[in-house]
């Protein structure tokens, strides 16, 4: 997924407010950032009053939720003292609560994150579990969660007619998300799971013609049949089939989506040849890809 950073003016807002719902949450800012290891962090492209000093800190005037979905750091925050930020943590920062945050030197971070004021805003990080004494929740690995932060950036790069009210829905729905796992109280990963979850992001966020599930056990130390035999134990099934399935979903988008001939859908998705897809969709999805296309297009007219 390709970095993104979306920042609005207040008279934008002023604007943008006039002329869409925004169902009690006003979101400000957007972005997705990977920072790498050995540089100083943050970097400059966040503008003022968001850029500050990884030593002094800052106060916000808004709530942001933070998702590290990769790397590791320290958090620190108002009676909090420093916390150590693993991949799958999300902290929240609360307005006029002095925080700051840095990723490890030797890993840096992979870093998604949404700022949001409004009425329901303030409501809904009212909820015990929303605690500034306590802001660091871990997710772990959430396919959901990620799927939503996607849509997010994709709705906040269009700016298409709806996008205000819809960039309020997603914002709320993973808020939803981790109240839920906040209130589940998760247990803290092994590192079988976390190894595991770990590869499954990479998984999600890579090409799928240009993946190897062999290559990332190795990169992650650990053999392919631990690998293998420690994924389905986790996910339930293999990750053969976890990634066929990735590549059917992703086939299923670009066919309702797009006007793409099923040749280019089926290389853009990883398959070796047209043949192989349609053998491989009908089998998951009991019709073929061009039939499933024409069924989506007669039941959207």
């Amino acid at each position: 997924m390709e970095l993104f950073r979306k920042y609005f003016s207040i008279q934008q807002l002023e604007v943008l407010s006039k002329m869409q719902p925004n169902w009690g949450v006003d979101v400000l800012n957007v972005g997705h950032n990977i920072h790498p290891p050995n540089k100083n962090y943050p970097d400059t492209n966040h503008p003022n009053p968001y850029c500050f000093n990884a030593k002094e800190g800052r106060r916000l005037k808004e709530y942001q939720l933070v998702y590290i979905s990769s790397g590791s750091g320290v958090f620190e925050a108002e009676k909090v003292g420093k916390v150590a930020v693993e991949p799958g943590s999300v902290f929240l920062l609360f307005p006029d609560v002095w925080h700051t945050y840095t990723p490890a030197m030797e890993s840096g971070w992979e870093e998604y994150w949404v700022g949001f004021t409004g009425v329901y805003a303030d409501y809904l990080m009212m909820q015990e579990c929303f605690d500034p004494n306590n802001p660091l929740i871990h997710m772990g690995f959430n396919t959901e969660f990620l799927n939503i932060f996607t849509k997010l950036i994709a709705i906040m790069k269009a700016e298409e007619k709806t996008f205000v009210a819809m960039a309020s829905c997603l914002t709320i729905q993973l808020l939803a998300l981790v109240y839920a796992s906040a209130l589940l109280k998760e247990k803290p990963q092994n590192r079988k799971e976390h190894i595991i979850n770990n590869i499954r992001y990479k998984i999600h966020d890579s090409d799928f013609d240009e993946i190897s599930l062999e290559a990332l056990a190795t990169k992650h130390n650990v053999s392919y049949v631990w690998f293998r035999k420690a994924f389905k134990e986790v996910v339930g099934i293999s990750p053969g089939q976890y990634l066929l399935n990735l590549k059917i979903e992703k086939a299923c988008k670009l066919l309702q989506e797009s006007e793409k001939a099923v040749v280019e859908i089926a290389f853009e998705t990883g398959f070796i040849s047209e043949v192989h897809f349609s053998k491989m969709f009908k089998k998951k999805m009991n019709i073929t890809p061009s039939v499933f296309r024409k069924q989506f297009k007669k039941s959207a007219s």
